[in-house]
C-alpha cells in the first residue's frame, strides 16, 4: 500500500523552473567537479572530514574524530592546533610576498599587507597582548571599525589561546556593556573611530560608556584612525601604535586543544540578555577551510571580497578565517556602498579586479533599486563567481545579480548558514550544480540536513532541520547550557532545529524559506513570507518588498506588504492594485497582499536584516518594540506616519 503524502506544514506556493548549468570551462577547472563527493561523503562522513583535517597543520594529531554526546560535541580529540598557524606560519614558505589583505578606507586611503607582513603585524600584538596580561582563556572583547588591525587582533588572540569576542561597531553603548559584562572581557581592543557615510562614529567614546562604573575591564587598546580627539584614561588606556612599537614579530602560535574556544560572537536582535554563541578552534577551522575551498572554488590567483562586517558571523568566517586558511587575497572595505556615490562597490571590484564577489540579498536590491547605470559604469569583467548570504535571495534578485554584475556568465553560491552553524551547511558547489533561482540548493558534502514536518516526519514542506553533528557547530551559549538545550534542541530532542521554514523540490534541491517565526496563518493555510515577497519583487518596478501578518478576526493573518520601488517608478494606487493581482499570478489568491504600502526605505538592522518585528508592530499599531541594531530610526518613524489601510 502506497503511503500518503506527509502533510504541508508551510503551503508551497511559489514555482521557478529555470535552471542554469555549470559551463563547461568552470566545471574543467573547478576545485570540485566530481558529482560522487556527496554519496562518497554520506557513506562515511567522518572520513570525509578527517581528509580535510589532514591537509591543515596538527601540532598533535587528534586521538578520535568525534565524541557525541548529544546535544554536546567535541571534534577531532585530543588534537593540538592553532588557526593562526594555520592562516598565516603554513603559508609562509610559498605565500610569503603574496598579497593578504587588501584594504581600502571609505576616504580613500590604502594598504596592502602581505602573508608576511601579516605575520609580522600578528607576531607584534601577540606579544602586546601578552605584556597586558592576556592569557590562554581570556577573553578579549573587539569592537572596532573594518581596518586591517580588526583581523590582526582577531589572530593575535587565536595564536596566544585567548577568545575574541567581535561586537558590531554600530552597536550602542548599552549593548557593548552587555556583551562586554556576559563574557567578563578583561580587554577591549577599539579604535578611536570608524568612517560611514562620510562620519566619524565615535568607538571609543561608546567604549568609555560602557565600562563606566563596575566593569571587570582593565585595559583599552585604541588604534587611531579617524584622529579625532578622545579621552584617553591613564594606566587603563594604551594607544595600539604605542604598544606594538618595539615589539618582536615573532610570537610563538599556542598550541591549543582542538576544542579551546575560538571566540564568542553574540547574536543580534536579541532582548534581555545578549546569547553569546561558542565556537572552538580544530572543527570550526576545518569547516572553513573546507568550504571557502570548494564553495568559492578558491584559485592562486583569486582577489576575494567579502562584503560582510567582520562583526558578523559572516566576516568571521569568510572575511578572515576560510580565505587566509586558504592562502587567499582578500579585500576589505570599511565603508558604505554608497559614499560617495552608488557605485562604490562596483569602482572597488574594478580598481581591485575582485574575482570572487559575496554579499547579501538586502544589498543586492538596494542596487537594483538604485539601477544599472551605476555597475555599467565600471569594468567588472574580473568576476567569474558571485555568492549570496544572510537570507533567502528572491529568484529576481537572483537574476539581475547574474545578468548585470556577473554578465551572466558567473555562478551564484546562494548560501544557508547561521551563527550558531559557523561555516556555510547549504550551497551549491560551482562546478558541479546545475543552479535554480532562489534555491540554496543541497547541503555541503559532510552535512546531514532534512526537511520534516511538526512531527519529525520527512515532508516537502516543513522546517529544516540538522541531523548530525558538523565540525563548526556551536558549542553552547556561553555560561548557559540550559538555554543552549531549550533554544536548539527541545522542538526535536535527537535533532538541530535552525528556526528556519524550508521545502524541499523533487531534484532535492532545498528552498529556505525563513524564520518560522516569519511564517503567517491565513485561512488555515501557513504562508511563508518569503514567496509572497519575491512575487512582489518579481514585479519589474519593484526593488524590494517585506511581507507581515497583521491580526485579522476572520483569516487570522492579513497579508501586509511594505515594498519600495526602483528609482524613477511613481507608487500610486493603480500600481498597488497591480502588484495584488501580480502576487495572485505568481502564487495564487490565498496570498494576495490586503495592504501595499509603499515606503522609500525599509527598516533594516545594521547588517542589512529587514526587521519584520518592527513591521507588525507599525501595522498592528502597538509601541515600537526593540530597536537597539537597527540601522536608521528615520525609518521607522516615517513608517509609522504614512502606514494605513488601503
Amino acid at each position: 500500500m502506497e503511503k500518503p503524502t506527509p502533510p504541508k506544514t508551510i503551503e508551497d506556493l511559489l514555482r521557478e523552473e529555470r535552471l542554469f548549468q555549470p559551463s563547461e570551462e568552470f566545471q574543467n577547472k573547478a576545485n570540485s567537479a566530481n558529482p560522487a563527493v556527496y554519496e562518497e561523503a554520506a557513506k562515511d562522513r567522518f572520513k570525509f572530514w578527517e581528509e580535510w583535517a589532514g591537509q591543515l597543520h596538527w601540532f598533535r594529531k587528534w586521538d578520535k574524530t568525534l565524541e557525541w554526546e548529544l546535544p554536546d560535541a567535541r571534534w577531532f580529540v585530543g588534537g593540538k592546533t592553532n588557526i593562526a598557524y594555520n592562516c598565516l606560519d603554513r603559508h609562509l614558505p610559498k605565500r610569503a610576498q603574496k598579497p593578504a589583505i587588501l584594504w581600502e578606507g571609505e576616504p580613500g586611503d590604502q594598504k596592502t599587507l602581505t602573508y608576511e607582513q601579516l605575520f609580522q603585524e600578528v607576531g607584534r600584538f601577540s606579544n602586546a597582548l601578552k605584556k597586558l596580561g592576556v592569557c590562554t582563556g581570556d577573553r578579549v572583547t573587539l569592537y572596532m571599525p573594518m581596518v586591517p588591525e580588526l583581523a590582526i587582533a582577531m589572530l593575535a588572540c587565536a595564536r596566544i589561546g585567548a577568545a575574541h569576542s567581535v561586537v558590531f561597531g554600530g552597536f550602542s553603548p548599552e549593548a557593548l556593556r552587555g556583551r562586554i559584562d556576559d563574557s567578563q572581557s578583561k580587554i577591549v581592543i577599539t579604535a578611536d573611530g570608524g568612517w560611514r557615510r562620510g562620519a566619524a562614529i565615535p568607538l571609543k567614546q561608546n567604549v568609555d560608556e560602557a565600562i563606566s562604573g563596575d566593569s571587570p575591564v582593565k585595559s583599552v587598546v585604541v588604534v587611531r584612525r579617524t584622529g579625532q580627539a578622545v579621552l584617553m584614561k591613564p594606566g587603563r588606556d594604551f594607544w595600539w601604535h604605542e604598544q606594538v612599537a618595539g615589539q618582536s614579530p615573532r610570537c610563538e602560535a599556542e598550541p591549543v586543544d582542538s576544542e579551546q574556544m575560538l571566540y564568542l560572537l553574540y547574536t543580534s536582535g536579541t532582548t534581555g540578555k545578549p546569547k553569546g554563541i561558542v565556537h572552538t578552534t580544530g572543527g570550526y577551522m576545518v569547516g572553513c577551510y573546507a568550504t571557502a575551498r570548494w564553495i568559492f572554488d578558491l584559485k592562486e590567483d583569486d582577489i576575494y571580497w567579502c562584503t560582510a562586517d567582520i562583526g558578523w558571523v559572516t566576516g568571521h568566517s569568510y572575511v578572515v578565517y576560510g580565505p587566509l586558511l586558504n592562502g587567499a587575497t582578500i579585500v576589505m572595505y570599511e565603508g558604505a556602498p554608497n559614499h560617495p556615490e552608488n557605485d562604490r562597490f562596483w569602482a572597488i571590484i574594478e580598481k581591485y579586479k575582485v574575482t570572487v564577489f559575496y554579499t547579501a540579498p538586502t544589498a543586492i536590491r538596494t542596487f537594483m533599486k538604485w539601477g544599472e547605470s551605476f555597475p555599467q559604469k565600471h569594468n567588472l569583467s574580473s568576476l567569474r563567481l558571485l555568492g549570496s548570504v544572510g537570507e533567502p535571495i528572491n529568484p529576481e534578485a537572483w537574476i539581475w545579480y547574474r545578468q548585470i554584475i556577473g554578465a551572466g556568465k558567473c555562478p551564484i553560491v546562494d548560501t544557508w548558514w547561521q551563527t550558531e552553524t559557523g561555516h556555510i551547511m547549504i550551497a551549491p558547489l560551482p562546478g558541479i550544480t546545475a543552479l535554480k533561482p532562489g534555491s540554496a540548493t543541497k547541503p555541503f558534502p559532510g552535512i546531514d540536513a532534512d526537511v520534516v514536518d511538526e512531527q519529525g516526519n520527512p515532508a516537502n514542506s516543513g522546517y529544516l532541520v540538522i541531523k548530525s553533528p558538523w565540525p563548526g557547530m556551536l558549542r553552547g551559549i556561553y555560561g548557559d547550557p540550559e538555554r543552549y538545550r531549550s533554544v536548539y534542541w527541545s522542538k526535536y530532542p535527537q535533532w538541530y532545529f535552525t528556526g528556519d521554514g524550508c521545502k524541499k523540490d523533487a531534484d532535492g534541491y532545498f528552498w529556505v524559506l525563513g524564520r518560522v517565526d516569519d511564517v503567517l496563518k491565513v485561512s488555515g493555510h501557513r504562508l511563508s513570507t518569503m514567496e509572497i515577497e519575491s512575487a512582489l519583487v518579481d514585479y519589474t518596478d519593484v526593488a524590494e518588498a517585506a511581507v507581515i501578518g497583521r491580526q485579522d478576526p476572520i483569516k487570522e493573518n492579513a497579508v501586509v506588504a511594505f515594498v519600495t520601488v526602483k528609482n524613477g517608478v511613481s507608487a500610486t494606487p493603480e500600481l498597488g492594485k497591480i502588484l495584488k493581482d501580480h502576487v495572485v499570478k505568481k502564487i495564487g489568491s490565498l496570498a494576495r497582499p490586503d495592504t501595499i504600502l509603499f515606503t522609500s526605505e525599509l527598516p533594516k538592522t545594521r547588517s542589512g536584516k529587514i526587521m519584520r518585528r518592527l513591521l507588525r508592530d507599525i501595522a498592528e499599531g502597538r509601541v515600537l518594540g526593540d530597536a537597539t541594531t537597527l540601522a536608521d530610526p528615520a525609518v521607522v518613524e516615517s513608517l509609522k506616519k504614512n502606514y494605513s489601510e488601503d
